[in-house]
């Protein structure tokens, strides 16, 4: 299992935004990372955009057991009951 810390951040919502993440082992090995410019978006949007590039990244690499770690509870509550997508990410 990898494990991916995610998090976004922005100059105001909505605003420039950047997304990014680490990938690690259990006992803390770094594997690697990832960041992106996300143009100018809202909080929710740019939280979103680092979980799905965090499993895109991840299958790139050949991962398929993932634990996933974001701060953003919407996030995590759109992805458990499949809720409040933001509709230009939903079919990503």
């Amino acid at each position: 299992m990898v494990k991916i810390n995610i998090d976004g951040a922005a100059r105001g919502s909505p605003g420039l935004a950047t997304s990014g993440g680490i990938f690690h082992r259990s006992m803390g090995e770094f594997i690697g990372g990832f960041f992106a410019f996300l143009d100018v978006q809202t909080n929710l949007v740019y939280e979103f955009c680092g979980v799905i590039h965090a499993i895109e990244q991840a299958l790139k690499m050949g991962f398929t057991s993932l634990w996933l770690k974001c701060d953003s509870a919407l996030v995590c509550v759109a992805f458990t009951a499949r809720t409040n997508v933001p509709w230009m990410l939903y079919n990503r």
